[in-house]
Formats: C-alpha cells, sequence, structure tokens
C-alpha cells in the first residue's frame, strides 16, 4: 500500500513532466500566465511582480507574488501545480538575502527595489577579448581616416567659408592636445 508521501510524489512526477516550469527565487519577478473562465469562455490573463515567498511541499508547493496595481499593492497566492497556473516566466532575477520578502509590504517606491542578479555565463572567455584587437587591425584604419580627411579638405573648398571656419578650428584643437 502507499503512503500519501509516495502518491503526491507521483503526482509531482506527472504535473512537471506536462509543464515546464522555471527555477525561480523569492526576489525574482515573474510573469505568471492565469487561466480564467468567463461563462463557457477560457482565457489566459497575466499577473506580473515580485515573488516574495516560495513554499517547497511536493503536491501542496505554493508561491506569493506582489505587484502595485493603480497604487495599491496587491500580493496573490498561487498553488505551484495548480490547473489554473498556465505558465511561470522569469523576468528578472533578484538578488536578494532572505527567502519571505515580506519586509517589502512596508515599503514603497525606491526602498522597495531589488538589485539585480548578474549571472557568469560559461564558456565565457575574457582574455580572449583583448586579443582580437591587435594593432595590425588599428594600422589600415588610421590610414583609411588620413585618406578621408584628404577628400574632405577638398570638399571643404566647395563649401561655404562659414563652415569652413568652424571645421578649421576643430582641426586645430586636436593639434594643441598632443
Amino acid at each position: 500500500m502507499k503512503t500519501i508521501e509516495e502518491i503526491n510524489i507521483a503526482n509531482v512526477k506527472k504535473i512537471s513532466a506536462e509543464k515546464k516550469l522555471p527555477d525561480f527565487f523569492p526576489g525574482d519577478i515573474i510573469k505568471v500566465g492565469v487561466k480564467i473562465t468567463e461563462g463557457k469562455r477560457d482565457r489566459i490573463q497575466y499577473f506580473e511582480g515580485v515573488c516574495i515567498a516560495k513554499k517547497n511541499r511536493d503536491l501542496n508547493s505554493s508561491f506569493t507574488v506582489r505587484k502595485i496595481s493603480f497604487g495599491e499593492g496587491v500580493e496573490r497566492t498561487f498553488a505551484l501545480y495548480s490547473p489554473i497556473v498556465d505558465s511561470i516566466k522569469v523576468i528578472r532575477s533578484g538578488k536578494v538575502r532572505r527567502a519571505k520578502l515580506y519586509y517589502l509590504r512596508d515599503r514603497t517606491g525606491k526602498s522597495a527595489r531589488i538589485s539585480e542578479k548578474i549571472k557568469k555565463k560559461i564558456g565565457i572567455d575574457v582574455e580572449s577579448k583583448p586579443e582580437e584587437v591587435t594593432e595590425e587591425n588599428l594600422a589600415p584604419v588610421v590610414e583609411e581616416k588620413t585618406a578621408d580627411k584628404q577628400e574632405t579638405s577638398e570638399d571643404k573648398s566647395e563649401t561655404p567659408k562659414a563652415e569652413t571656419k568652424k571645421e578649421e578650428i576643430k582641426k586645430d584643437t586636436p593639434e594643441e592636445k598632443k
């Protein structure tokens, strides 16, 4: 005979195979798609806000999302494996040091902000980026600029005198700095 715990674990595996639920934590800004039935019609309404609490209890897992709607704080608690939760999308990962962010209820404005968590991506070689820029690559670019300057000096003779004075002043200033 199976215990209730074994039945719950089997149900969680079955539901998680059907739905793809992302890993999210308190402090993350998430967008939850909720199925709403209005008469005979079903639609999905999105609830976007900060996850302030998450409870991991197998089939009874739940999370609370808080958002400010028209100046009022609105919190909604969802059962993680509920059929009304259609989708969950992580918009931004937040960096917090608490598991429950109930203190955000008392705060408004800038004091309620959560800093963003910066993830290090695997496979990026920091040392290879500076090696891409070499003197060989830079030398032709400088020559092209000097060739462009000669062409622009020919164009200057065709431009009105007022414009040429401004360009001559601009040319003199970089030479003085050297």
